[in-house]
């Protein structure tokens, strides 16, 4: 158990992780956002406040802020190229199955609503939700979506994603009230990066109950038409 805890809370222990491994430190960094970027069955892990983290801590000086910025793209770029993949090869076949420990049909259906409104631009916008963030390069690759296309906006997504947080940690973590509550801080910056999902989770139970029911009828032709009538499926 305090393992898994450890690696559900690299963020608030990365001081420790980095006093422990040194260098082996950024490939820690590198694949816990590797993982909850581009494995469906991971999106619990720490995203948002890894990045804070780390650019609190690179300012600070345990951490090259040129290395983990590097570091950090490539592993949400390549995550969500792995999982996009994984969507396109074997994502028709989780419709076989009703819903699993980790994999919910409802997951799926609120981000095919995410792209039936916004577009290719929920992969940028789905940086910044979590779970959703997990789920949009699977669902794209579902949907056989352009790959080009996706590509443009998965590294356009990480580079805004990663620098945004990254940023706000290495310029503001050297504030003595951030030093002081840096724990308090990092368990915030997830609670607030919720706020999105809780706001729609009220919408959906405020909804009539015909309509709560949807999201577990999804479909494998649903995700399809939706991305053929938004023109992004090849």
């Amino acid at each position: 158990m305090e393992i898994i805890d450890f690696i559900l809370h690299v963020d608030i222990y990365l001081e420790s992780v980095i006093a422990l491994f040194g260098a082996w430190a950024y490939a820690i960094i590198f694949l816990v956002l590797f993982a909850e970027t581009g494995l469906v069955i991971a999106p619990i892990l720490p995203g948002d406040s890894l990045l804070f983290a780390v650019g609190v801590l690179a300012g600070g000086g345990f951490l090259k802020i040129g290395v983990a910025y590097s570091i950090m793209i490539a592993a949400a770029i390549l995550g969500d190229t792995v999982n996009y993949w994984i969507g396109h090869h074997v994502g028709p076949k989780v419709f076989y199955k009703d819903n699993a420990r980790f994999f919910k049909k409802e997951y799926l259906e609120k981000t095919r609503e995410f792209y039936e409104k916004h577009g290719g631009k929920t992969v940028i916008i789905a940086r910044f939700l979590p779970i959703i963030r997990t789920f949009a390069p699977f669902v794209a690759g579902i949907g056989k979506m352009h790959y080009g296309t996706f590509f443009m906006y998965n590294v356009a997504g990480a580079f805004v994603w990663v620098t945004s947080f990254t940023s706000i940690g290495y310029f503001f973590g050297g504030l003595p009230f951030v030093k002081e509550n840096f724990e308090y801080i990092v368990i915030g910056i997830v609670l607030a990066s919720f706020i999105p999902m809780g706001i729609e989770y009220i919408r959906y139970k405020r909804e009539p109950k015909t309509v709560k029911e949807l999201p577990e009828q999804v479909t494998y032709e649903d995700i399809q038409e939706t991305f053929k009538k938004e023109d992004l499926s090849d």
